[in-house]
């Protein structure tokens, strides 16, 4: 359960970062406050750290430095996968708002990725990924 937890975290951390450097970026907050201040945080400081966070971002982006970016989504994927630990319950409404904040073309789905490699010591590239290009790997879990 909790590679599937983090999973989730970690596509609503990316969807939250993309959201952030959009023009859509105050109705993503609102419902990104409300996911948080439903677990306990105060919704002005919650807002405040969002948009600092934001403007981390957007100015990482003009001057291209694509660490900062990396740490702003990697600081929300922690306080995301604290919360669905904390609250296993919560996930259900993180899919949620995930599927409000998608692209309404997007066809993606939100599904843990669990790879491993066995044999011994690997001495070439490997590639681990549960989608590449258009194909997928593996079978996503039913929807219920």
């Amino acid at each position: 359960m909790d590679a599937e937890l983090t999973a989730l975290a970690a596509a609503g951390a990316t969807t939250f970062v993309q959201q952030m450097a959009a023009d859509s970026w105050a109705q993503a907050r609102d419902r990104i406050v409300s996911f948080f201040s439903r677990r306990g945080g105060e919704e002005g400081v919650i807002e405040g750290e969002l948009e600092a966070s934001r403007v981390e971002l957007t100015s990482a982006m003009e001057a291209g430095h694509e660490q900062t970016a990396s740490d702003v989504e990697a600081e929300w994927r922690t306080r995301l996968r604290r919360a669905l630990l904390a609250s296993p319950s919560a996930a259900a409404e993180l899919r949620q708002v995930l599927a409000e904040l998608a692209p309404a073309s997007s066809d993606r789905q939100v599904v843990a990725v669990h790879n491993s490699i066995s044999g011994g010591v690997q001495h070439g590239t490997v590639v681990q990924a549960g989608t590449v290009g258009s194909l997928n790997f593996g079978t996503p879990p039913a929807q219920g």
